[in-house]
């Protein structure tokens, strides 16, 4: 528990301290005054100034903060504040921290892919691309099949099949079409071998015997040191693009079918996220950090108040009335709009909390010596 805790401070102070080191580098360039840059929130553990900024350590070790002079349109009329600048350089540095996000993750998948990202091995891979440890895993579970009866689960790895190793997914689905009786299947989880008997049933999703699983054939992938930054591209963009269908569908659905489609995970499930995470190695934390890099720029670019994207949808009104609106309208807006990013943040953590309520009080057990 405390080596899982120690995980996710160290990935979220990334994350954060990265986008925040965004924002001050681009104020900073832009001739802006940054009256603080800290590591982690207050209160304060140590500080040194210099060239008029203030550098912080602080006590709360997730992440960090900037402060930027005249960041809430005070100032105006002074050469070094951020509300005296054109447009283009607020934008940009509003803009900041979300690039160094997309840039924490390239950097992440292109460092992985020097060493080896564990993913779905399949004909489309770069004539580059280098394979070991490549393992037939199931990728999902079919509700109510006879492979969730017997109790396998997705990421196990099949290791045998009637007493055959196992080198591919069509060895399993031969086994369940041929089989008069049950199919004995030895699996890897969590270091340990495991073996099921499952009996395998006419499934109606493919119309023909089987034991319900999705099988993909994965392995660890790597490449020379001059490909890989191209690699880690390609998959920063690749990822970004799911993450932003999966964003629209979350938002069709919400206000089509008014209903949420997927789940959401805050605080406490990004914690068993991690935790699970964690147990598979480095190369496993690699990629769910880079995942949550994008998943940070993303939220943020969104023009929800409060956030970096809110705050570049009032530089577009200033652009569009050739004036600003108001700094009380835009001060209220976004405390309205953190107010209600706070609620969903409790009723996201409400959930979790129930979700994984067994959890917590194992953790807790073991913690304490209960």
């Amino acid at each position: 528990m405390i080596y899982t805790a120690l995980i996710l401070i160290i990935v979220l102070s990334l994350l954060v301290f990265v986008h925040e080191l965004g924002h001050f580098l681009t104020a900073k360039r832009a001739g802006i005054r940054v009256d603080e840059f800290g590591f982690g929130f207050p209160p304060r553990a140590y500080s040194v100034k210099r060239g008029g900024t203030v550098y912080s350590i602080n006590w709360i070790p997730l992440g960090g903060f900037v402060k930027i002079k005249g960041e809430s349109g005070e100032h105006a009329s002074d050469k070094d504040s951020f509300a005296s600048k054109p447009l283009h350089v607020r934008a940009l540095v509003l803009s900041a921290g979300v690039i160094m996000n997309i840039v924490l993750c390239w950097v992440l998948l292109s460092v992985g892919y020097l060493i080896g990202l564990p993913q779905i091995v399949d004909e489309g891979l770069s004539p580059y691309a280098r394979i070991t440890d490549s393992k037939i895993q199931v990728s999902t579970v079919l509700e109510g099949s006879p492979a969730e009866r017997a109790g396998i689960k997705s990421g196990d790895t099949i290791l045998k099949v009637s007493g055959v190793p196992v080198t591919d997914a069509q060895q399993v689905r031969d086994a369940a079409l041929i089989s008069p009786g049950d199919v004995f299947m030895s699996v890897a989880r969590d270091g340990k071998n495991i073996d099921f008997a499952i009996t395998p049933e006419r499934l109606a999703i493919i119309g023909k015997p089987g034991i319900g699983v999705a099988l993909a054939k994965t392995g660890l992938v790597s490449y020379p040191a001059h490909i890989a930054p191209l690699e880690g591209a390609h998959a920063t963009w690749v990822l970004t693009s799911d993450i932003l269908s999966a964003f629209g569908g979350l938002i069709r659905d919400l206000f089509v079918d008014r209903k949420v489609s997927v789940e959401l995970s805050g605080p406490v499930g990004i914690a068993f996220i991690t935790a699970d995470v964690a147990k598979l190695g480095f190369r496993y934390i690699l990629q769910f950090t880079a995942l949550l890099s994008i998943n940070l720029a993303i939220i943020n670019i969104f023009p929800i108040p409060a956030l970096d994207g809110g705050r570049l949808a009032f530089l577009l009104v200033e652009a569009v009335r050739r004036k600003p609106l108001g700094r009380n309208i835009e001060t209220i807006t976004h405390n309205v709009g953190f107010a209600l990013l706070m609620t969903l943040v409790v009723v996201i953590t409400f959930r979790d909390v129930v979700k994984f309520g067994d959890r917590i009080l194992q953790g807790l057990g073991s913690l304490f010596g209960a």
